[in-house]
């Protein structure tokens, strides 16, 4: 529980950061918290980097810039001992070069995802957590019903951040979210089980 406090500080007392990569901002593949530190899971996000430029999210300090098993990674200390990582990335930096929030701190290597994509991460006191916590929120969960007569309500649109006055959306891209089929049909919904 320490750990979750701090990190809750951390992000709230932080600004908040710039994506790393260009607009449109398309989360490829999302974080998924492992059950323990050595369980499975997505210590990071994806996210769709058509220019294939990197940028800094936030001021701070190369921590390591090299290759990791087959990789080459850019890691970056930023403050209250936050760490980002980046991959597959090619960079001139090296350990100890101090970086500004937005500057251009590499490039994306083809490799990860089967269109070009970067590998985000972010560590806090050696654990990863979610970076999209440190892009600037977000968006609220909406549950949709799943029970007849809802059909009307699921076409309207779910509120966002912005519409309850904290002015902060992500932009994110997604597939949409479709209702059950009928009852008896057994067809799957589009875009589900993949």
């Amino acid at each position: 529980m320490p750990h979750a406090l701090a990190l809750a500080a951390v992000v709230l007392l932080a600004p908040p950061w710039v994506w790393p990569v260009d607009p449109p901002h398309v989360v490829v593949h999302p974080y998924r918290a492992p059950e323990s530190a050595y369980g499975p899971g997505h210590r990071g996000v994806d996210l769709a980097a058509p220019s294939g430029v990197v940028y800094a999210p936030a001021d701070g300090v190369v921590h390591f810039a090299g290759v990791v098993v087959d990789r080459p990674v850019l890691s970056i200390e930023q403050s209250g001992g936050v760490i980002t990582s980046f991959e597959p990335v090619s960079t001139e930096l090296v350990a100890g070069d101090a970086v500004e929030r937005g500057q251009v701190v590499g490039a994306v290597l083809a490799g990860h995802c089967a269109s070009v994509c970067l590998h985000f991460g972010v560590r806090v006191a050696g654990v990863y957590t979610s970076p999209l916590a440190w892009l600037g929120g977000l968006e609220r969960a909406v549950l949709l019903p799943t029970r007849s007569g809802g059909e009307r309500r699921m076409r309207e649109r779910p509120p966002t951040a912005e519409s309850h006055g904290s002015g902060q959306t992500l932009g994110l891209r997604g597939r949409a979210l479709t209702p059950p089929p009928a009852k008896g049909t057994g067809a799957p919904r589009p875009g589900c089980c993949q």
